[in-house]
Order: C-alpha cells, then sequence, then structure tokens
C-alpha cells in the first residue's frame, strides 16, 4: 500500500513535532515551507525533507497539509489546503476567533475531507481508560470538576515570542494557547460541555523586551456545565518550576477520577472507602484505551507518543475508518467559542453563555 504524503507549514518546534509523528505514523514528510526561503531551507535541514517555496506548492505535491504555523496565519493555509481538495490537521487554535473557525469547519464538512485539529492529550492510553470511567457510570452523577494548566517559561520578564503579539497569535496568549487543550480535555473526557463560565486574567510583566504586553499570562475561570456540575480551572505561563502540568480531576456522586499529564502511566481513581491507582496495564485497560497502548507497562508513555496515535488516527481516517476520538474542526472550533468567551468575560467580568 502506498504511503501517504505530508507537507508540514511551518519550520519551528511543532512543525518539527508533526513531522516525527508523520513518520511514526507510517507518512512520508516530503516537503516543508515556511516564512522565507531562508526558512523553508533551515526546516527542511532540520526535517530531512525538501524546501518548498510556498503553501501554494506545497499543498499540490502532497495528501496532507500539516499547518503549523503562527495563528494568525491558520486560516489562509487551511483555505489554500482545502480549496485544492487537501485533507489537513492544523494546530490549535484553529483560528483568531469562534466566527472564522466556524467558517474553516463548515468549509471543511462541504469539501468532505479529513480536517483535525491535535488536542492530543485525548491520545494518551490513560487519558482514555478516564473516559471510559466516565462512560462506564462508574463515577456516577458528575459534581465538580477541577483542571489546571501549569507552565513556568513566561516567568522571565524577558521572555518573548510572537505569542505574545495579538495580532499574530490572537488576543487570548495563555488560555489560547494551552487552556485550549485543559477545556477539551474536560469536555472529552466528562462527555458533558461548558455551558457559562466566568474568568478573570492577569498579566505578569506589561512590558515585554520593550513592548506592551496586552495578552494574559495566565487566567482563572469558574465553569458550570450542562450536567449542573461546577468547577474551577486555572491556566498559567509564569507558575515558577511548572514545567507542563495538566491535571484534570472529575469528581462524582460514586468516584473520582485525576489524570495527570506529567504522571501518564497512571490514573487515580478515588472512592469513599479506599482509593486506587490503575497503572497503564493492557489487561485492565478499557478496549479504546488499550489500543493506544503501544508498549508493555513498565516502558513509559509520553507527549511524542500521544502525537503519533493522533496522526495514525488522522492517516486511519483519511483511508476510511472513523476512530474513536479524532478532533475534528468542529471541535477547533468549539475551543474557539471558549477562548473568545474567556476573553469576553475577563473583560466586563461577568458570565458569558457558551451553549
Amino acid at each position: 500500500m502506498q504511503k501517504l504524503t505530508v507537507g508540514i507549514v511551518g519550520g519551528g518546534f511543532m512543525g518539527r513535532v508533526h513531522s516525527h509523528a508523520a513518520r511514526a505514523a507510517g507518512a512520508e514528510v516530503v516537503g516543508v515551507t515556511s516564512s522565507s526561503p531562508e526558512r523553508s531551507a533551515a526546516a527542511a535541514g532540520q526535517l530531512g525533507t525538501a524546501a518548498v517555496d510556498d503553501v501554494a506548492e506545497l499543498v499540490e505535491q502532497v495528501d496532507v497539509v500539516h499547518v503549523c504555523s503562527p495563528n494568525a496565519a491558520h486560516a489562509g493555509h487551511v483555505r489554500a489546503a482545502l480549496d485544492a481538495g487537501r485533507h489537513v490537521v492544523c494546530e490549535k487554535p484553529l483560528a483568531l476567533d469562534a466566527a472564522e473557525a466556524d467558517e474553516l469547519a463548515a468549509r471543511a464538512e462541504a469539501a468532505g475531507v479529513v480536517a483535525a485539529v491535535p488536542f492530543v492529550y485525548r491520545f494518551h492510553p490513560m487519558a482514555r481508560q478516564a473516559a471510559a470511567h466516565v462512560a462506564a457510570g462508574e463515577l456516577g452523577r458528575l459534581l465538580t470538576v477541577r483542571g489546571s494548566y501549569l507552565q513556568d517559561w513566561m516567568l522571565d520578564p524577558e521572555a518573548g515570542n510572537w505569542r505574545v503579539d495579538p495580532a499574530t497569535a490572537g488576543r487570548s496568549r495563555a488560555f489560547g494557547d494551552v487552556g485550549s487543550h485543559l477545556a477539551d480535555l474536560l469536555e472529552f473526557l466528562s462527555g458533558d460541555r461548558i455551558v457559562r463560565l466566568a474568568a478573570a486574567t492577569t498579566i505578569a510583566h506589561p512590558r515585554r523586551g520593550g513592548v506592551d504586553v496586552t495578552t494574559e499570562d495566565a487566567a482563572a475561570l469558574t465553569v458550570q456545565l450542562r450536567s449542573g456540575a461546577v468547577g474551577s480551572l486555572m491556566v498559567s505561563q509564569v507558575d515558577a518550576g511548572r514545567k507542563n502540568a495538566l491535571t484534570l480531576e472529575l469528581a462524582g456522586t460514586e468516584t473520582s477520577v485525576v489524570f495527570d499529564q506529567e504522571h501518564p502511566d497512571e490514573l487515580w481513581i478515588g472512592g469513599v472507602e479506599a482509593s486506587r491507582t490503575v497503572t497503564r496495564d493492557a489487561p485492565a485497560l478499557a478496549a479504546d484505551a488499550a489500543r493506544l497502548n503501544l508498549v508493555p507497562a513498565g516502558h513509559p508513555m509520553g507527549y511524542l507518543d500521544a502525537f503519533t496515535a493522533f496522526a495514525r488516527d488522522v492517516y486511519a481516517a483519511v483511508g476510511g475508518e472513523t476512530p474513536h476520538g479524532l478532533p475534528s474542526f468542529a471541535d477547533g472550533a468549539r475551543a474557539n467559542a471558549v477562548i473568545d468567551a474567556v476573553v469576553a468575560s475577563a473583560e466586563h467580568g461577568g458570565w458569558v453563555d457558551l451553549d
């Protein structure tokens, strides 16, 4: 069977991650394009593939386009792929706002192609085990949720990159970048939806590199879910010592369940009489978790494995399969709606309805 061909738009860190995942999932990376010929050549050297002059040329050469460019460029690059009838993977956030994200999701549906957003934390086996625990009714009725996604890479007042510029990255920085992962994982694992939220944000350093900062370093949310459950979400990129600390707890009338991305081979199940830790051991896993379990217990799995599993499901969908839990452009648009609600709530200081 002929390998799928993949093109990468964007030569930064995420371009390298997508390239690794594509190859590990069995595809051939045939080219990369970046913001200039010089950057394209440099990226091609790092990725071990060909440099392509522009997106229009790249989309004509491949089956699947992976968009890993800065946020403001996503929509244009996605449209180029869809107009050429190509399958497309686009980094989150899908667009700069919910209206544009909805338009891209509608375009993708009309084009009849596979269009996915890499909410890759869904693809940890123990995250799927948590989802299976909830779906089987073992949690009981959901009562409360507690989640956080904490990093420290922006703690230094001189730290900065393109994400600080709202024209390039959008009006939300910390929540738009990593909070979107947290909100998606909450809704995916719980099978529930955030219907209203109230948010407060803060800027740690008003100026970075001599430039005024207008996007948040941290955000705190109170959320209400469709089921009536309530909870809190905290996102920060200025939390000293926290590197990629995504943690989510769902508490129900029967048990609680905690997934911790920095300890992805374990799942904590809380009970009134006794609590237990479930380890990533295939015989103990639900079917959907077991299919993502690539190596024996005791051999740690992590971020790149989750990303590869995502890519593998994308390419399976291209082949006509319907893998469970593949995040679509509709899921990307949903994340954009939550981001917009956070920005709106923080601006006027009140509740914002989502549904």
